[in-house]
């Protein structure tokens, strides 16, 4: 099991980004969360396996229709047990 945590910078809120991360997590077995930063980022914490968080990742350089991804800082950390995958306010 891996963990990643992911800061997304761009046009990522008020697009989307949270509720389609969650839709893309859920079909690839991703579990963590999603949340709004206050300066404008998205932040994720995902787990699992590395295939699927490379699948994960790769959508997130990406993100829904209307985001313009500028970048996608990524950190390690030891896995913290998630269950699902769910946005947090």
């Amino acid at each position: 099991m891996y963990h990643y945590n992911l800061i997304i910078t761009g046009r990522v809120q008020g697009v989307g980004f949270r509720y389609s991360t969650v839709e893309k997590a859920r079909q690839l077995g991703v579990v963590g969360y999603v949340s709004n930063m206050p300066d404008g980022a998205v932040y994720i914490e995902a787990e699992g396996d590395e295939q699927d968080l490379g699948d994960f990742i790769a959508w997130c350089r990406q993100g829904p229709s209307m985001a313009l991804v500028e970048d996608v800082k990524i950190e390690t950390e030891p896995a913290k047990g998630y269950h699902n995958f769910e946005v947090k306010h």
